[in-house]
């Protein structure tokens, strides 16, 4: 869960944690939501693993929801689920944390500032010490990465109809037609590239998975139709077919890396279904089968005079001609 939807969690996690539980009124009042919504959130929890039940307290009239005893360590003016945080954990939640460029100067990051800070509730006392430590062992680099601000609205409704599995209406700008289209999706998965927010999609329209870009969704509408996982996709088996964003434009290829760049491609695996072919004077050829010609065409480029197709002729022929145009455009300055 991200930004604001985290800080949900944990506010919610703080009432259901009390000894008296909380309502669904409490929690419309608490959220700012609507009763559907409450029960929603309800049925999240669950669907989380935290171990919730419900009762009717004598004279009251209505339930209340609070966590199962066995799951709560008393503290002093509250009860809090046991998490049992330890070190490694704390290092990769923090891992993780510096791995959150795309979120740099919006109020999300704020949110999750925050959330790292109620952590220190759930630390153990004897590494409440290490952690301005370890807060100092991650940085990234947000060079690149796409702005984000103001889109923190669109990043949590889509982590809502995630969960609730929620089909929507967007409002898409879409670069390669250069207009706003307007259809149904069904949002299933997030996923970064290249310090860009992606999302796989089920378009109603086209009935099959597509990529969205976020900051591109210049709208988006919850409704309030159900939909289901579609059981033939496997995100991870998509993005690992693709060289790098485009998975529906297979190639197989052969290409030649000088020994100058040889090292640093050989500690990359460029694509589930590859082979490296060590020659004498240290450059490689590497075999690719993979999914994304404009992007191989697009890497192999970015090599210049250390890298060049093999294989096939048609991408050969292509890259020669774009070399030439450049090498004409230069020639004439």
């Amino acid at each position: 869960m991200r930004g604001q939807q985290l800080v949900k969690l944990f506010r919610a996690i703080e009432l259901f944690s009390k000894p008296v539980g909380t309502t669904i009124k409490e929690l419309m009042e608490t959220f700012k939501i609507d009763r559907s919504s409450a029960n929603r959130l309800i049925k999240t929890m669950e669907n989380l693993g935290f171990p919730l039940y419900d009762e009717k307290p004598f004279m009251e009239k209505e339930k209340r929801w609070r966590f199962n005893e066995t799951y709560l360590n008393r503290l002093p003016n509250i009860n809090i689920p046991d998490l049992k945080i330890e070190l490694p954990e704390i290092i990769a939640l923090y891992l993780i944390k510096g791995e959150a460029r795309l979120y740099r100067r919006t109020e999300i990051e704020k949110k999750v500032n925050t959330v790292f800070a109620k952590l220190g509730a759930f630390v153990p006392e004897e590494l409440v010490q290490k952690l301005d430590r370890i807060k100092t062992l991650f940085v990234s680099s947000d060079n690149f990465a796409k702005d984000y601000s103001g889109k923190e609205d669109v990043i949590d409704s889509l982590t809502d109809a995630m969960l609730q599995q929620k089909t929507c209406y967007v409002k898409y700008h879409s670069f390669t037609q250069d207009r706003i289209s307007n259809f149904v999706i069904d949002p299933l998965y997030f996923f970064e590239s290249q310090g860009g927010l992606y999302v796989f999609v089920r378009a109603s329209s086209f009935d099959e998975i597509r990529i969205l870009a976020v900051e591109r969704i210049q709208e988006l509408t919850i409704t309030d139709n159900h939909f289901e996982y579609p059981d033939d996709f496997d995100p991870d088996e998509k993005l690992n077919e693709a060289f790098d964003m485009v998975y529906d434009d297979p190639i197989e290829a052969k290409i030649w890396i000088s020994s100058d760049q040889a090292r640093y491609v050989k500690e990359r695996r460029m694509a589930k279904n590859q082979k490296v072919i060590n020659q004498e004077d240290g450059s490689i050829i590497l075999e690719i089968k993979t999914s994304g010609r404009w992007d191989l065409k697009r890497w192999v480029l970015s090599f210049g005079v250390n890298a060049e197709v093999i294989e096939p002729l048609e991408l050969r022929k292509e890259i020669a001609g774009e070399m030439e145009t450049l090498n004409s455009r230069y020639s004439s300055a």
